[in-house]
């Protein structure tokens, strides 16, 4: 089937939704390649924990090509400006061999950022800015930033009130005096598949895989690489869910129990945010196509 040559394909939803099976099912079909839209799968060695699933890649002696999978050391700072710019270069690259895109993820802003082509700052962070607004907590940030910019502020979802790295990079954007993020025109023609399994059904594929990731694929193990690699325990707390709690419970911190539940409690959690977000960009005006199963993604394709 010939795809128009401006067509990206979006595949959205929250984690554990099957987002990577289904997309690699549609891109044997389609002549697919697909961009990681996960602001952790970025990171080389993060691999359980982020749930990179690189064997579903593969499909009998075919290999789906995938881009901005392992593309930084977990040591370096990676942001969403670097993402875009990334991203939109391998849509680009990707169409100009007439395959087709398929940007594939659970992470709303960075989905948002390419689908609605923000505009970035370019203001460079101040490191000594930076550290003194570290010892700020989530809370007494996100304060800062109603006294500076309230309506800013009051815009900002669940998932950005929550996150202190996105926090301190507001603040550095908005004291200098630049804005933090404006659309420009769609660069391309995106259609957008989404998926949301039953809120019920979602809990117990998210529970059923952390077993999975801390029993038969050892999560603890790729948490102690990695900080036998050189990443610190405050970085790898920095990154949230299964890297903060792991290192919690090996840093003795909390028990095994403790951990595997407030993990399930916060990745559950997480599931929710995502699903706002999407909802909220659905009230901004961008269409998301729900879908139960992929012959309803190949109908709109084909449409």
């Amino acid at each position: 089937m010939k795809i128009k040559n401006n067509t990206v394909l979006v595949i959205l939803g929250p984690t554990a939704s099957g987002k990577t099976s289904l997309a690699v099912s549609l891109a044997l079909k389609y002549q697919g390649e697909i961009i990681s839209a996960d602001s952790r799968q970025v990171y080389k060695g993060m691999d359980i924990g982020t749930g990179k699933d690189l064997k579903e890649y593969k499909v009998g002696s075919k290999k789906i090509p995938y881009h901005l999978i392992d593309v930084v050391s977990p040591k370096t700072s990676f942001n969403l400006a670097k993402y875009q710019k990334k991203a939109i270069s391998s849509i680009s690259d990707i169409l100009k061999r007439k395959k087709l895109p398929i940007l594939v993820g659970g992470s709303g802003l960075y989905l948002q950022a390419v689908v609605d082509n923000y505009k970035l700052s370019e203001s460079k962070p101040n490191i000594e800015r930076r550290n003194k607004l570290e010892l700020l907590s989530v809370s007494e940030l996100y304060s800062y930033i109603t006294k500076l910019k309230a309506n800013f502020a009051k815009n900002l979802n669940n998932s950005d009130k929550n996150n202190k790295r996105r926090l301190i990079r507001y603040i550095e954007i908005i004291e200098d005096g630049e804005t933090v993020s404006k659309k420009d025109k769609d660069l391309y023609n995106f259609l957008i598949i989404g998926l949301k399994p039953e809120k019920e059904l979602l809990k117990e594929k998210i529970i059923k895989r952390l077993k999975e990731r801390l029993e038969k694929e050892n999560m603890l193990e790729e948490v102690k690489r990695l900080k036998r690699e050189g990443v610190s325990w405050k970085r790898l707390k920095s990154f949230g869910l299964e890297y903060k709690y792991v290192s919690q419970y090996l840093l003795k911190e909390i028990s095994y129990e403790e951990m595997e539940e407030k993990l399930a409690s916060a990745i559950c959690q997480f599931a929710k945010r995502q699903n706002s977000w999407f909802k909220r960009w659905q009230k901004q005006g961008r269409k998301i196509h729900w879908i139960k199963d992929i012959k309803e993604a190949e109908k709109l394709i084909n449409k």
